[in-house]
C-alpha cells in the first residue's frame, strides 16, 4: 500500500497535464478514506471484479486488489492517466490483478463486472444508466462517489465526512 501511495504522490506533476482527449469529467482523485467505503460499502471480495468507470490513477481497483484480492478493471479515457495507473499497479506488485482499458465508459463492455464505482457527475451517471440496466448482470453492486442515477433508489446510502456514497444492487430481471 506505501508504494502505491509513494508511486501517486511521484506521479502527481504528470496528472496536473490535460488529456489528449476531452472527457465528460476532469480527473479528481478520491480520498482514501473514500475509496476505502466504497470497497466495504459494495463488500467487495476475493471473488469480486471491480470495474471503475473513469478510473483516473486507478486507485479504487489496485485498492480492492491490494486489501481484498479481487481483480479489478479501470476504464479512463485520458491516455496519461492510463498510463501513470499501470505503472502505479506495477510498482505496487498488484499489475497481475489488475488492468486499465483506454476507452470510453459508455462504449466499453462492463458485463463482466461484479462491483462498478462511480465518481461522475449527475448527469453522466444518468447517462449511463441504461448501460448499466443493460450489461450487468442481476446482483452485481453499483456504488457511486457522490452522485446518484437518475431516479434509481438505493439499497444503501452512507456519509463518509462530507461525502455521500450510494450502494445500489441489479435486481432480477
Amino acid at each position: 500500500m506505501k508504494t502505491v501511495v509513494l508511486a501517486m504522490a511521484l506521479a502527481a506533476p504528470v496528472l496536473g497535464q490535460p488529456p489528449a482527449k476531452t472527457p465528460d469529467i476532469h480527473f479528481t482523485p478520491t480520498r482514501q478514506a473514500v475509496a476505502d467505503a466504497m470497497l466495504k460499502l459494495a463488500r467487495v471480495t476475493a471473488d469480486d471484479l471491480v470495474y471503475d468507470l473513469g478510473s483516473g490513477d486507478g486507485r479504487i481497483v489496485m485498492l480492492a486488489a491490494q486489501k481484498y484480492g479481487a481483480r479489478g478493471v479501470g476504464i479512463e479515457i485520458d491516455h496519461g492517466l492510463v498510463e501513470i495507473s499501470r505503472q502505479i499497479a506495477h510498482d505496487g506488485e498488484v499489475d497481475d490483478k489488475v488492468t486499465f482499458i483506454e476507452g470510453d465508459l459508455f462504449t466499453t463492455d462492463i458485463s463482466a463486472a461484479t462491483v462498478v464505482t462511480l465518481y461522475l457527475s449527475t448527469s453522466v451517471n444518468r447517462r449511463l444508466e441504461p448501460k448499466l440496466k443493460r450489461e450487468l448482470r442481476p446482483g452485481a453492486r453499483i456504488v457511486s462517489h457522490q452522485f446518484p442515477i437518475g431516479d434509481w433508489t438505493p439499497s444503501q446510502t452512507i456519509r463518509v465526512n462530507d461525502d455521500d456514497l450510494f450502494l445500489w444492487i441489479v435486481p432480477p430481471r
